[in-house]
């Protein structure tokens, strides 16, 4: 249930909305199935907006492409509705609406209750003690009763419950103006979920709250490790001095944290989680009609009641720039941003959209061309947050080598002063909203897309805005240069914030400390009534389908190579690629070389017309160069097929040195190469890799900064001008013929008599791990993580279900033997998990990876929690019957589409499979059992030598500590990273 925000990319999907939705995007009204609605007309996602009698919205959306469903429930309520004196308080509220209800996640009730009772008066208590040592006596009792309360509490029913009905992706998140309950269903589950769900917000019992509690410390800490997140809040709180976007933090201040009152969680749940503060959303495959007769039934016990919004005073306006500075390890950068309209003001808000792509829009925006595109700084970005009161717009950038945080603020601004002045291409609009629909057309296949953006609306407006959100690509051609010039000079001025994120010590750092905790009984195999029920409710079985390799591609000859194809029969939009069997442990230079292709001009063509040639027919290329492939894409709408596959094969023959911009890029990879150094999650992926494959891994296997210095701009071009020459497979999806398709790609992509051999590539090979060892890199944070690492068995294709069934069962998710123990019993980690790794080639190795993140002083008992589940699998028939038919439920619904299809038989081939292994896996769930998957774990993971990959602050762990799992080697930033 990690706190998140769900950011719409799609311009389709995108909260801001427009002056008038007129012509075909008009509200109308139909009624089906005994039930009214409401609809815009001509409405992509032919969303249903219905209003029930008790006010709760339900808003609904067909897409049959796959046999699930995207839910969404939301309540439009967030931390700006958290009380002043419990920040933190809805956050919390999101985390125990999944511990359960009087029905589900108890064994007995009756004697539960009394309990849950006396521990809400002692954290009531405990809220009002302020002596140090009462406190901590009111503290013990609360973990001795809940120990006691533990006993009649079946940990992780809802997600058993979930997963059982082949649930996806359950989570939660909680932001400034709402909280959304998140599952991805099957099609046949409708009944099953609405069932759940209606008794889940029917009256929510606040169980195992003090592991929950700890949890969320452990979530608190993680963002005070976390330099974006402080950036992130800093910006909030200069922006909104007084409007809670700015003064409440979503997670909650740490002394709030510490003082919890189940009390006054009860009253906000009481006060916002009513019907006509909520929505239900769904889009996928479902009926309708039958679905919002079942909501009915099952939600109308909901009783509607007056809600308080939140209605701040309007801030006041910023005169002047308003300067902070954010200290921390990672790397240095500048946010400069704008309050701006909010969303509800749709005037403002088309403009800002279009103002805000004239400036960035990945190919022809002033940014890319003008900072981007010239190398000026290591990367700069500009974004739109739109919220219900205000929108923020923001301009960020890191710096080159050299280059001050000041000189990258004075070339952001530069380009305001350019949008003040008038002085860009009003055409461009045009490309804007073509590109807007290439998005839209794209979009509309995902459900989650359809699912979030539905109810961003009815967090902001309550979905009265929609038809101007279905207008908005439309009505983004309607804005001219005036309009942008005269809204740039009324909002952008000197009236922003500017952080300033700078390296060093932040010693304003106040973790959450740990309170004593004892571990709480999970009752692993216990299972209530409710869940009884759920699960011997009928569903249809949906069939899986199979890919037949030979029957779904097809395939036709260009000269010495192939075609592969898939026909798109749903849209215009295609995708090519020509996919080459060799990568940068072929040549470490491609990847470089991949790069600097978008610098470099033609005799034709400048690199930045090229941009804008590409932008204009709304199409799209790019050229990547992973360990063992370099891959050529270009795609966009079939119209422009021919116009975009000229193009690029004319710039990839006909590129020509840049010095200037190749000396430009090695300086921009030098600063990113030692930002990354500055990166914990960058420093720990080399560890890992360290312990995967030895001092040479990988992760590693980068350009000396002698190689660096010595590549020239010839030797990067001839690279680039070669690289058709090199075996490659053609790869198409989209809706022409296979005939019209070969003809096309055989007339616009020249091939060479033969094909060069490639270079031959360098072996990487996992090492064994024959005793323990710790591998130990220093970095400054509040935490410790720790991954274990074990080489093991070489691939078998016939393990692949025991080990889907191994992960599922021990360590894949919330409902796992990892999670269940050491999250909820023992509360010593917020993000934990163990599985059984599997490679991408037939020959390659299988590996054991486990994680945990604790505080540093919990990170003994951590490993030790971890340590005493590798070496013993505890036995849970139930949880493990939970998995398989979570399993069964994955396979059944997965649909395979487009051209994953073809890079599903290319991963297929790579491991010499020639058949859908699917299949295999499906037929062989039931005869799977929890002694084959003790077995397994037996083999594969008990009492085996590990590696420790440990990096924290040297400060806060021992060293004698270390020692006691293995060997340490402390590992230098030039050996995990190779420069």
């Amino acid at each position: 249930m990690s706190l998140k925000r769900v950011v719409l990319l799609l311009l389709f999907a995108c909260s801001l909305k427009v002056v008038g939705a007129q012509g075909k995007y008009q509200w109308k009204e139909a009624t089906a199935g005994g039930y009214t609605y409401k609809y815009v007309s001509d409405d992509p996602m032919k969303a249903r907006f219905y209003t029930l009698k008790n006010g709760l919205t339900v808003i609904l959306s067909v897409n049959k492409k796959d046999p699930r469903i995207q839910t969404l429930i939301g309540t439009r309520a967030g931390s700006d509705n958290d009380p002043k004196d419990h920040t933190g308080l809805a956050h919390y509220l999101e985390h125990l609406l999944f511990k359960g209800t009087e029905k589900f996640g108890s064994l007995d009730w009756a004697k539960e209750k009394p309990l849950i009772n006396q521990i809400s008066d002692l954290y009531d208590k405990y809220n009002k003690t302020t002596d140090p040592a009462a406190r901590k006596a009111v503290y013990h009792e609360i973990d001795s009763v809940s120990g006691v309360a533990a006993k009649y509490a079946i940990a992780n029913e809802y997600d058993k419950m979930m997963s059982g009905m082949g649930a996806q992706g359950t989570n939660a998140h909680t932001w400034v103006e709402e909280t959304i309950y998140e599952e991805d269903i099957p099609s046949n589950a409708v009944d099953k979920y609405l069932t759940v769900q209606a008794e889940r917000f029917r009256d929510p019992v606040f169980r195992l709250f003090h592991t929950e509690l700890e949890a969320v410390y452990e979530e608190k800490n993680r963002g005070l490790d976390n330099d974006g997140r402080k950036v992130y809040e800093t910006m909030l709180a200069a922006l909104f001095p007084t409007h809670n976007y700015g003064q409440q933090s979503t997670i909650g201040t740490v002394e709030h944290l510490k003082n919890p009152n189940l009390k006054v969680i009860r009253e906000f749940y009481n006060e916002y989680y009513v019907p006509n503060n909520m929505a239900i959303v769904m889009a996928g495959d479902f009926d309708p009609d039958y679905v919002i007769k079942s909501i009915d039934q099952k939600f109308s016990y909901m009783k509607a009641k007056p809600v308080k919004e939140y209605k701040p005073a309007p801030e006041a306006p910023i005169k002047s720039p308003v300067v902070k500075e954010v200290l921390g390890p990672d790397a240095e950068s500048v946010d400069i941003a704008f309050r701006m309209p909010g969303a509800l003001d749709t005037k403002s808000n088309l403009v800002l959209g279009v103002l805000s792509a004239i400036l960035q829009n990945g190919k022809a925006g002033l940014v890319d061309l003008n900072i981007n595109r010239q190398q000026k700084v290591l990367n700069a970005n500009v974004s739109v947050l739109g919220l219900k009161d205000y929108s923020i717009f923001s301009l960020s950038g890191k710096a080159k080598q050299g280059q001050t945080l000041e000189e990258v603020k004075a070339l952001l601004l530069g380009q305001l002063d350019i949008l003040r002045k008038g002085d860009f291409d009003e055409t461009l609009v045009k490309a804007i909203v073509n590109n807007a629909k290439l998005s839209e057309l794209q979009g509309l296949e995902s459900n989650n897309n359809r699912a979030t953006a539905l109810m961003d609306g009815f967090i902001k407006s309550r979905g009265k805005n929609w038809q101007y959100d279905v207008a908005y690509v439309d009505d983004m051609g309607t804005v001219n240069k005036k309009q942008i010039v005269d809204y740039a000079n009324k909002y952008l001025d000197d009236n922003y914030v500017i952080i300033y994120k700078r390296k060093g010590e932040d010693k304003n750092i106040e973790k959450v400390e740990k309170p004593a905790i004892t571990p709480v009984e999970v009752n692993r195999e216990a299972q209530s009534p409710f869940l009884q029920q759920i699960t011997a409710m009928p569903a249809t079985p949906v069939k899986p389908q199979w890919l037949d390799y030979e029957k779904d591609i097809q395939k036709a000859s260009l000269g010495n190579t192939d075609m592969m194809y898939v026909q798109n029969k749903d849209n215009g939009l295609f995708h090519l690629y020509y996919r080459f069997d060799m990568g940068t442990w072929n040549d470490k230079k491609l990847s470089l070389a991949a790069q600097y292709l978008q610098y470099l001009s033609t005799d034709k063509y400048t690199s930045e017309q090229i941009s804008k040639e590409f932008y204009n027919i709304a199409c799209n290329f790019s050229v990547s160069a992973s360990a063992e492939n370099t891959t050529i894409a270009i795609s966009g709408l079939q119209e422009n097929f021919d116009k975009a596959v000229t193009l690029f094969e004319h710039v990839i023959a006909n590129c020509k040195p840049n010095e200037e911009a190749l000396a430009a890029l090695k300086g921009r990879l030098q600063k990113a190469r030692a930002d990354s150094k500055l990166n914990k999650g960058a420093i720990m992926k080399g560890v890992v890799n360290y312990a995967m494959y030895g001092a040479k891994n990988p992760f590693n296997n980068q350009l000396s900064q002698a190689e660096l210095d010595g590549i020239s701009a010839s030797e990067l071009v001839t690279i680039l001008h070669e690289l058709p020459t090199y075996k490659h497979t053609v790869i198409y999806w989209g809706p022409q013929s296979l005939a019209a398709a070969a003809a096309d790609v055989k007339k616009l992509h020249p091939l060479p008599a033969s094909f060069k051999t490639a270079p031959e590539a360098v072996k990487f090979v996992k090492g064994n791990q024959d005793k323990n060892q710790v591998l130990f890199a220093d970095y400054d944070m509040v935490q410790t993580e720790v991954n274990w690492l074990r080489n093991s068995a070489v691939y078998n294709p016939a393990n692949t279900a025991v080990v889907t069934l191994f992960n599922s069962y021990f360590g894949g998710g919330m409902g796992s033997v990892v999670f269940q123990t050491i999250r909820e019993s023992k509360a010593l980690a917020y993000s934990t998990y163990a599985f059984y790794a599997s490679p991408d080639k037939k020959d390659e190795r299988y590996s054991v990876v486990a994680y945990v993140g604790s505080q540093a002083d919990k990170m003994n008992e951590a490993i030790s929690g971890m340590n005493e589940l590798l070496n013993d699998i505890p036995r849970a028939d139930k949880l493990l019957q939970t998995a398989k038919e979570s399993m069964r439920q994955d396979i059944e619904t997965e649909r395979i589409t487009n051209d994953g299809i073809i890079f599903s038989y290319l991963a297929a081939q790579k491991l010499g499979l020639n058949t859908d292994i699917r299949k295999q896996v499906y037929e062989s769930i039931d005869k799977l059992s929890f002694d084959d998957v003790k077995k397994f774990h037996d083999e594969n993971l008990a009492h085996k030598p590990y590696t420790y990959c440990i990096v924290a602050s040297e400060k806060k762990v021992s060293m004698d500590d270390l020692k006691k799992y293995g060997d340490v080697k402390k590992l230098t930033l030039e050996e995990i990273f190779g420069y």
